[in-house]
């Protein structure tokens, strides 16, 4: 079993012998053996933002639930209304502690009535399962399903008509969020129309066998990148998407993070006419809704040429008042990108900000929303 299966610097996944191959330098994360970059983490950014690349990410786990309850069990354990999701779509939510707490960031899919996939993080995925058991394994039935699949990321402007074109045109309606199967290269895949790199494109469900084959035949159209872990954080700063462990973790609720927008306290009612049954964290959700966040999770753009790192002390005269969680350089933007928690009567779009890094200085001023959105489509 690929996840009992360690090396000294981590697990390996189905696709390990292909990063090999390629040349790629390897490094441990989340418990796993990953590649970190190919040709360069700039030219792999760009690769993304201009034509296509694909990722690696067998290292996420994959947990389907089945059953009579399976929704009933989905809605207890997630935040956003599940009960809105039809056969074939998918929606982004949160798991929650019960003092609202955010255990994990995650994907649910409905593949049927009574059959459900969450996607966790891979630096989660023991721990999610043990939530999920504990706070829904009397509804249905919960199967990690990790050791089954290898997930690949094909993302970027170019990406869609790619797979489409290598699956047969299988997957030329497929909305954002949604859901279809196709056969590339003889083998059967699901792909989400669902990405972490503000570009359009799939996630490739494949059973972990036969990944090298789907792998090779995409990166052999010859338009097709192969992209490391490091492009991949800057490809979702410059998004603003939350990382888990630095934007997001059990001390922080969704309001302040700016996802409230995934919390539905008043979800739709079950099939059979009865209430939706209230989430793990509803309560405390809802008392901070009411009383308001007291900090933020704000988007920070730096002037001049410094770039803040996360841990960078954002500085109120000479109190500390806020550390930055995410930053680095944002290619796209010729600058640098930031994000941080502030306290409440700091936040604002336009509003600067003085940070401290290492004994300098640097200012920041507040912007809404992501620092990068792809093009509208043509």
């Amino acid at each position: 079993m690929l996840r009992h299966r360690t090396m000294t610097q981590g697990n390996p996944t189905p696709l390990h012998a292909a990063h090999v191959d390629a040349g790629a330098k390897m490094v441990p994360f989340a418990g796993w053996h990953m590649p970190l970059q190919y040709s360069g983490i700039l030219a792999e950014h760009r690769a993304v933002r201009q034509s296509a690349g694909i990722f690696d990410v067998s290292h996420m786990g994959e947990i389907d639930f089945t059953g009579p309850g399976a929704l009933r069990a989905v809605q207890t354990l997630l935040t956003n209304d599940v009960g809105k999701l039809v056969d074939g779509r998918a929606m982004y939510t949160v798991t929650c502690r019960d003092d609202g707490g955010i255990v994990d960031d995650c994907i649910v899919y409905r593949l049927g009535a009574e059959h459900f996939r969450i996607v966790v993080n891979a630096a989660n995925h023991d721990k999610d399962h043990a939530h999920f058991v504990k706070h829904a394994g009397q509804l249905c039935t919960i199967t990690d399903r990790s050791e089954a699949f290898a997930l690949l990321a094909v993302q970027g402007p170019k990406a869609r008509g790619i797979v489409d074109g290598l699956a047969g045109g299988a997957l030329s309606e497929v909305p954002g969020f949604g859901l279809g199967n196709a056969t590339i290269a003889g083998v059967t895949v699901m792909a989400a129309r669902t990405g972490y790199t503000g570009e359009d494109g799939f996630e490739l469900f494949v059973p972990a066998d036969a990944a090298r084959t789907v792998w090779d035949a995409i990166v052999g159209t010859g338009h097709v990148s192969p992209i490391g872990l490091g492009a991949r954080d800057t490809l979702r700063l410059e998004a603003r998407l939350c990382l888990y462990g630095n934007d997001i973790d059990e001390t922080t609720n969704a309001y302040e993070a700016g996802l409230g927008w995934v919390v539905k306290l008043d979800k739709t009612p079950q099939p059979d006419g009865s209430a939706a049954p209230a989430f793990v964290g509803q309560t405390a959700l809802a008392a901070a809704k009411a009383s308001g966040v007291t900090r933020r999770l704000v988007g920070l753009t730096i002037e001049g040429r410094g770039i803040a790192r996360p841990g960078a002390e954002i500085i109120d005269g000479d109190t500390v008042v806020g550390k930055v969680t995410s930053g680095g350089p944002a290619p796209t933007l010729g600058g640098a990108v930031a994000m941080a928690y502030v306290p409440k009567s700091l936040a604002g779009p336009g509003k600067p900000l003085t940070l401290r890094q290492r004994g300098k200085t640097l200012t920041a001023v507040q912007v809404k929303g992501p620092f990068y959105r792809r093009p509208a489509a043509d």
